[in-house]
């Protein structure tokens, strides 16, 4: 449901996002090297550690847990922006 809302509220926003997901079965549609480079900001939306983090060093990272993503998918994504913008 948290990825559900990234993506519904990153469209509205126009937006571009890639969603990696990390729980009991391991990583799946891991994120490339190339394309977390381009990211302007990565959101962590866990509730526990972070697989492999050490590949978004030097990212801008917003961190925030899975419950808020899927009650406000749209201030996730507001944050995100304003993060990317450097405010």
């Amino acid at each position: 449901m948290a990825a559900a809302n990234l993506k519904k509220f990153a469209k509205k926003e126009n937006c571009e996002i890639k969603i990696e997901t990390q729980g009991a079965m391991g990583i799946e549609n891991e994120l490339t090297q190339a394309e977390i480079d381009e990211a302007d900001v990565v959101i962590f939306a866990v509730d526990t550690t972070v697989q492999n983090e050490d590949r978004f060093n030097e990212k801008k990272i917003l961190e925030v847990g899975t419950s808020k993503v899927v009650k406000d998918g749209k201030a996730t994504i507001q944050d995100a922006i304003k993060l990317a913008k450097g405010e």
